[in-house]
């Protein structure tokens, strides 16, 4: 089965082709974060009227680069949320309509299912069940992930996910636009221990994240005194180790409380490189495989909902003739699947 994936959540227009005997047969992504680096986050408006600029192109050439005419698809994916209404409405619209001109099936997909589906691109995925961590802009969560479709979140975020607050301390130490990477690269330059910041949530029991004390002490930190280069790098440094110490804390929990032996980690901020380290090291100290995508797959794209689309279409799911998105959906209420 090939399968055409659409994505356009947020701020990046991904399109992708997958073929459940040769694989990934090619990808195309194009990233907003110009766009919007100049008003510090995520304009919807701007990144819809973008999207309808770059869909269609980006399919064209992908499946040009795939040697993939319409007639050899099975299938058509895109995502249906979470994420921005104007800009799932986007994907929802030609990828339905695409389906409709070329008679193929079509599946709208979780995002989130997407993204932790992600590390089966790779030449070793991992086996279900597993633990999974999953940490970008919009979402900050553990969950059992039983098999496909049979998902329970242990822990949420209960304010600002930990992507946007990476965004928002990057913003008010005038690092720009997207955070992560931007407080990974003055982080480097920091002087280790002349801040220490809150491991938010970390003295009681539990699984749920809370970021947004970090994000205070790091702007209570940098009103203090004139805000220098090196005071910058250093605010940065306390901020992304108290962020990936925290997360690093719920995983060794949930491992525990779990049994599993297994951790995939999936979203943006899974390619900081002191989180992979940290998580990495569980292989030793917890005797625990620890699963990464690419890089590339970490942020949103559409290889992981084309994959998630061959999965569910291969279950014999699809959608009617219309079309609906949830910018607000759980993933837990999602229906379990068996797949080939």
């Amino acid at each position: 089965m090939r399968v055409l994936g659409i994505e356009t959540s947020c701020d990046d227009t991904g399109v992708a082709v997958y073929d459940s005997e040769l694989g990934l047969l090619g990808h195309r992504l194009f990233s907003q974060s110009g766009l919007h680096a100049e008003y510090g986050g995520v304009v919807p408006e701007l990144a819809s009227r973008d999207h309808i600029r770059k869909v269609l192109p980006l399919t064209r050439e992908v499946l040009a680069a795939c040697n993939t005419q319409p007639h050899d698809l099975h299938g058509i994916a895109y995502t249906a949320g979470p994420g921005l209404a104007g800009a799932l409405l986007v994907g929802a619209a030609v990828g339905q309509s695409l389906a409709w001109a070329w008679h193929l099936p079509a599946i709208g997909i979780h995002h989130m299912e997407g993204h932790l589906l992600a590390p089966m691109l790779e030449p070793d995925p991992p086996s279900f069940p597993f633990l999974a961590l999953l940490v970008s802009g919009g979402h900050t969560l553990i969950a059992d992930i039983q098999a496909h479709g049979r998902y329970r979140v242990l822990g949420d975020s209960v304010d600002d996910a930990v992507g946007e607050a990476f965004d928002k301390t990057a913003k008010l130490l005038g690092l720009g636009y997207p955070g992560g990477p931007a407080i990974a690269r003055a982080a480097a330059r920091g002087t280790p221990g002349r801040f220490r910041f809150p491991r938010p949530m970390t003295d009681r029991p539990g699984l749920d994240f809370s970021f947004s004390g970090l994000k205070t002490a790091a702007a209570l930190a940098a009103k203090e005194q004139v805000l220098d280069p090196q005071r910058i790098a250093d605010v940065a440094r306390a901020f992304q180790d108290a962020a990936v110490d925290t997360l690093v804390i719920k995983c060794e929990r949930a491992l525990a409380a779990t049994g599993y032996r297994r951790l995939i980690v999936a979203g943006g901020v899974g390619a900081n490189q002191l989180l992979r380290e940290r998580l990495a090291d569980l292989t030793t100290s917890l005797q625990v495989r620890v699963y990464f995508p690419r890089p590339d797959f970490c942020t949103d794209n559409g290889a992981m909902i084309a994959l998630a689309g061959y999965m569910r279409l291969a279950a014999g799911l699809r959608d009617g003739p219309g079309f609906g998105i949830h910018p607000r959906w759980p993933l837990d209420s999602l229906l379990p699947v068996d797949c080939p």
